[in-house]
Parts: structure tokens; sequence; C-alpha cells
């Protein structure tokens, strides 16, 4: 299947709210994944764990992708992530995934985003 029609179904998934059935499908065994400059996260089942220790620690009211890049076997998605977190304060995190892909599927991704820019409910245009 075309990169386009794999990453397309990322966004459904991930918009549906299955990030896990995602990992399961469209991530390699060997997947490295990494957040700005944090130490990358190896492997499917440790980037799984991360996915549902964090998914599951969350209310999460909105997680779409706003706009798709795809160039032969290079994507990247501008996600919109908006959630309550486990301190109850309300989040907006606004980010770009690189990704890679390899025969169907995700072999390396990389997460950019301003974590001093993520916005809390709390406090209007504050630093989280």
């Amino acid at each position: 299947m075309p990169t386009r029609d794999q990453v397309a179904k990322l966004v459904r998934y991930v918009e549906s709210s299955r990030i896990l059935d995602a990992i399961d499908e469209l991530y390699a065994d060997d997947v490295s994944m990494q957040d700005n400059l944090a130490p990358a996260v190896v492997g499917r089942a440790a980037n799984r764990e991360r996915e549902r220790a964090f998914f599951g620690s969350i209310t999460l009211h909105q997680h779409r992708a706003l706009s798709v890049a795809v160039d032969g076997d290079q994507a990247v998605i501008h996600w919109l992530l908006e959630f309550t977190g486990a301190d109850g304060k309300r989040y907006c995190l606004d980010q770009l995934a690189h990704q890679h892909w390899k025969d169907g599927r995700i072999v390396e991704e990389r997460f950019y985003y301003d974590s001093a820019k993520i916005v809390r409910d709390d406090v209007e245009g504050a630093a989280a």
C-alpha cells in the first residue's frame, strides 16, 4: 500500500482515539520515536506502553490532523492535541510529527513542539 494511503489510515486511527491500534498495525517492530531533543524510545512494545500510559492518564478532548504532507517515504503531520491532564488542567499541544516509512510501517518518528507554548486554560497564554 502506498505511503500516502498508510498515512491516511494513521490519521483515521488517531482521530478516532485508536492510537494503540495504529501502533500495532502501522509501526515497525524496531521503530524509533523521539520528542524534540529527548532520547529516542526504540521498539514498538516500548512505544506502545509509553503511549498507553500517556493516553490512559489524560482526558482527551480532540486529536486531529490539521495538515498532512507526504513525499515518497517521508510524511509530516501537523497535529493538534487537546486534553485535560492528571493535574486537572486543560492543555493544547500543537506539534509536527516527521515520519520515515518503510514497507508500509513507520520506522522513525520525531515530534517537534514548543513545550513552553503548551497552552493551559487556567493561565491564558502562559507557559506550561
